[in-house]
């Protein structure tokens, strides 16, 4: 299972949100290099970066995210809200290993013009699901059979990696969705990383036992749940 740790960027910040809500924020950290480095210091491979002024509509930090890109020589994952092959090649063009498309209106259509344009092997799909735990539904997310619908697209066009979370959990620290993220993985028949609520290492160790991809871990992090390097070596055991 591989680990993804989180820098969320907010107008240059490193900050969390929770369920897609900009009124949400907290910002954790003020400069996003510290946190790269001090990432690459406690051993990650991997860095997931998500641009949320692009997700809100706020700006572009494609700049900043080519800037951390070259100074800590990493595989970066970058999320936040491509949906065109346009947006994904100036995300490439940084140098990230790996871009998380969200297909959007276009759909399945579109996600097959983007992985023949870009390389189907270096994107993966963001899949939102409906609120679980009696949290109000989110406006963007999918429900259950749409997910697997999309995440079956996704394996059509090539593309065998999606992003899991469920935006009724993420950002509030009390668990993450294991097993829809499981039951998903086997009716799609991808990998799947789940993002959103990581809250301990038992659930790192359930994730991984559950032959899940990958997670996701952010706010855990910065709050002192536990250590990246307690994180990688829970989910490489």
């Amino acid at each position: 299972m591989e680990l993804y740790p989180a820098i969320d960027i907010r107008a240059g910040r490193v900050v969390r949100v929770r369920r897609g809500d900009p009124s949400s924020e907290i910002v954790y950290r003020e400069d996003p290099f510290a946190v790269a480095e001090e990432y690459a210091r406690e051993g990650a491979r991997w860095i997931h970066v998500v641009d949320l002024d692009r997700v809100f509509g706020a700006g572009d930090q494609t700049p900043l995210i080519a800037q951390l890109v070259r100074r800590v020589p990493l595989s970066w994952q970058a999320g936040g809200g491509a949906a065109t092959a346009a947006q994904a090649e100036a995300l490439f063009a940084c140098g990230v290993a790996r871009v998380i498309l969200r297909p959007g209106s276009a759909g399945a259509s579109g996600l097959e013009d983007v992985a023949r344009r870009c390389g189907a092997s270096r994107l993966a799909v963001a899949l939102d699901v409906a609120a679980e735990g009696g949290a109000p539904p989110h406006p963007q997310a999918l429900g259950r059979a749409a997910a697997v619908g999309l995440a079956k697209a996704a394996r059509d066009a090539g593309v065998g990696t999606v992003v899991y979370t469920d935006l009724g959990l993420e950002g509030r620290l009390g668990g993450t969705d294991v097993g829809g993220a499981a039951a998903l993985a086997r009716a799609a028949g991808v990998a799947v990383v789940v993002s959103g609520g990581i809250n301990s290492l038992a659930e790192l160790s359930s994730i991984r036992a559950a032959g899940l991809a990958g997670a996701i871990v952010g706010r855990a992090l910065y709050e002192g749940r536990f250590t990246l390097r307690e994180a990688l070596a829970c989910s490489s055991r």
